[in-house]
């Protein structure tokens, strides 16, 4: 069995003996509370023999015992009724018997709790006891509610914990991998560079050196996205329209003529605090997901506008569309809608967007099989600068 088999097999070998520790707990307050409601079935019956014994004691009755019985009383609420007519009442609060709804209505929920004891106290004359449960017997009683509440708060709070861990753990580990590769990759990336140098001495054709050398740059941006995960990124205060038409310009040249790009944005700078190489990574992310609906082909567009103290990024493309109930989901770990797909690209996004750069991502709008519309928005800083 290997470790994590274990694991999981001692997890649930847990669960199972908690189960049982409750059921237990629960079946024992049962029992408890049922031996506590029938020794005060026997206590009211030995009250309803001292009423009787009272009502009918002479100059020779001993009502010692009786009237011992009675004071003991103090916990147990007590109506007694003849004929419908109540005619005496014990341990009830004074604001019920000085109203007579709230009294008739108290004893209706008496006759809910137990089975009245029936007092003969003279041939053919009856009254009728009803009782209910003393405090301790009601605490009892709701003792496995508060125990089961107990239970499920800490049990949640355990599984929080848990998942707050492994997602911790798990982070760590992506984190690991993503500074691992950043480091894999710039071994072969200084070995190009000099590759580089040594094609410009020789005079090689100067559209191959630059188209190669925008190529290097770009994976000079991935080894710096991936060395930037897992730790807090500079921010700079930049024109966000500048940088997104450079990514966008160099995504478009890499991209089939199947696909109509265009963009548009504003003549004069905007300024936004972000991290250069992350907001390449989002625009990327969104333009790649844009062309992956369109399947290849189709018309795609960015606009950038300003709306108050705010810019807007509009990502928009002619693909299948999003189903309403999936605007969220899509931004979840592991969502994905492709064969070979790891679901991690929007996801990615949103943490970028919105915990590295303060900003917010949805889907503005979306129509099945005629496109969707993707929205960033970013804080302007100091719009009065523009």
């Amino acid at each position: 069995m290997q470790f994590s088999d274990k694991r999981n097999f001692t997890r649930w070998i847990i669960i199972m003996a908690s189960f049982v520790i409750v059921s237990l707990i629960l079946w024992n307050t049962y029992t408890f509370f049922q031996i506590f409601k029938n020794e005060e079935r026997v206590k009211m019956e030995l009250w309803a023999t001292a009423q009787k014994t009272l009502i009918n004691a002479n100059e020779t009755t001993d009502v010692d015992l009786p009237l011992q019985i009675f004071n003991n009383n103090t916990t147990i609420p007590i109506i007694l009724v003849e004929k419908n007519t109540i005619i005496s009442q014990t341990n009830i609060e004074e604001a019920i018997v000085n109203d007579k709804i709230k009294l008739n209505a108290y004893l209706e929920s008496l006759k809910k709790q137990n089975n009245p004891i029936i007092i003969e106290y003279n041939p053919g004359k009856f009254w009728h006891l009803y009782y209910g449960n003393s405090s301790l017997l009601n605490k009892l009683k709701y003792y496995p509610v508060a125990l089961l509440l107990i239970i499920f708060l800490f049990g949640a709070l355990v599984f929080n914990f848990y998942r707050s861990t492994k997602m911790a753990t798990q982070n760590k580990l992506w984190a690991g991998m993503a500074k691992e590769t950043a480091h894999q990759i710039g071994t072969p990336l200084s070995s190009l560079i000099g590759w580089l140098e040594i094609m410009k001495a020789d005079n090689v054709d100067a559209t191959t050196i630059e188209e190669i050398e925008k190529d290097i740059n770009r994976l000079q941006t991935i080894t710096d996205r991936f060395s930037k995960i897992g730790s807090e990124p500079i921010l700079e205060i930049k024109d966000i329209v500048k940088e997104t038409e450079k990514s966008f310009d160099y995504l478009q040249s890499r991209f089939s003529k199947q696909v109509e790009f265009s963009f548009k944005g504003p003549k004069k700078p905007i300024l936004v605090s972000f991290n250069p190489a992350l907001h390449s990574w989002t625009v990327e992310n969104l333009v790649k997901n844009a062309i992956d609906a369109m399947k290849g082909k189709g018309k795609l567009s960015v606009v950038i506008e300003k709306d108050g103290q705010l810019v807007k990024i509009l990502v928009k493309d002619t693909g299948k569309g999003i189903p309403k109930k999936q605007y969220q989901s899509i931004f979840e770990p592991g969502f994905t809608t492709k064969r070979r797909g790891w679901g991690l690209g929007l996801s990615l996004t949103k943490r970028i967007v919105e915990e590295y750069h303060k900003g917010k991502i949805k889907v503005l709008h979306s129509e099945i099989d005629k496109g969707t519309i993707m929205q960033v928005s970013f804080k302007i800083q100091n719009p009065a600068m523009e």
